[in-house]
């Protein structure tokens, strides 16, 4: 099969077209010809060696952590999921193939008018928004300030809280803020001055915040936040110990990303895949996730 893999870490042009082995389904697993997979910050991280799993590398190392596709194979005992289902699911580096290998638990039913590249962009995105607004108690009488609101995370986050009955302001790139405003948020320019006009924007005080940015953005958390336990951060994870707030990881489960999904079905939950870019010009995603600032997703789509 052909894979998006890196033989060394480094740069985007790291990141090569190349001829792997295709898996095999196992007990319990099945084999899904991908559509369609996410792309996103983490897998930048990845490829330049700065996210570990606690264990050595392997090269060459596939990248992707999110997929849809149509179940080709089940190995024995992998009931639900027969072949020629539509499924999405996750998967920890191995989703930027034309097929991924995966225990059925990692995977649900893609809903029937849910776009390929919106089902492979979903699963990672909607289960760390839903996470972190779980782990930081949301909900109504809150005033939550989301940073990065226009990117993947940060546009789930956002409806999500609404949803919940939660305020929300949400910084982004002013080229950003009618779509961060159409979401739902009240949409602030990062920057200097940014604790300033958030407090002008929300005079009764922000109770939450969830930082998709880190440095100034943790930074302006801290000032707007009297309570620590309510900052969460999904990217600072080195200054966080010392500042005494959460790090915080997508906690997933098939329940979590069912439900989500579900509300996608129902007309409830937006996600917007900005860029699409075939398999074979992987490296190219990679320049676009690097650039920041972006809206929404950015999605590879196998021929």
């Amino acid at each position: 099969m052909k894979a998006a893999a890196i033989n060394a870490f480094g740069g985007p042009e790291a990141v090569e077209l190349l001829d792997l082995p295709t898996p095999e389904p196992g007990p319990g697993q099945v084999r899904v010809r991908v559509r369609a997979a996410g792309v996103q910050p983490v897998d930048a991280a990845v490829r330049r060696g700065l996210f570990h799993t606690g264990a050595a590398p392997e090269f060459p190392l596939t990248i992707g952590n999110d997929f849809a596709g149509v179940v080709d194979r089940t190995g024995e005992g992998a009931d639900g999921f027969p072949v020629g289902a539509e499924v999405l699911g996750w998967s920890l580096l191995a989703c930027h193939a034309e097929y991924v290998v995966v225990p059925v638990d990692q995977l649900v039913a893609k809903p029937a008018a849910m776009p390929w590249e919106v089902a492979g962009a979903f699963s990672a995105s909607a289960q760390t928004a839903h996470t972190a607004l779980e782990r930081l108690g949301v909900g109504a009488g809150d005033t939550l300030l989301v940073h990065a609101a226009a990117g993947g995370v940060g546009t789930v986050a956002v409806q999500l809280a609404r949803a919940y009955g939660a305020t929300v302001v949400g910084t982004a790139s002013p080229r950003n803020h009618d779509y961060v405003r159409s979401l739902g948020a009240l949409p602030v320019a990062y920057g200097d001055g940014l604790v300033e006009r958030v407090r002008a924007l929300a005079p009764q005080g922000i109770t939450a915040a969830l930082d998709a940015a880190g440095g100034a953005a943790l930074d302006a958390s801290l000032d707007l936040v009297p309570d620590r336990a309510r900052i969460g951060t999904l990217v600072d994870a080195g200054r966080a110990p010392a500042l005494g707030v959460p790090f915080l990881r997508s906690e997933r489960s098939a329940e979590r990303l069912a439900a989500l999904t579900a509300l996608w079905a129902e007309g409830r939950l937006r996600v917007e895949v900005s860029r699409l870019f075939p398999l074979d010009r992987a490296a190219d995603a990679h320049r676009a996730i690097e650039t920041g600032h972006g809206r929404g997703k950015i999605a590879l789509v196998m021929s």
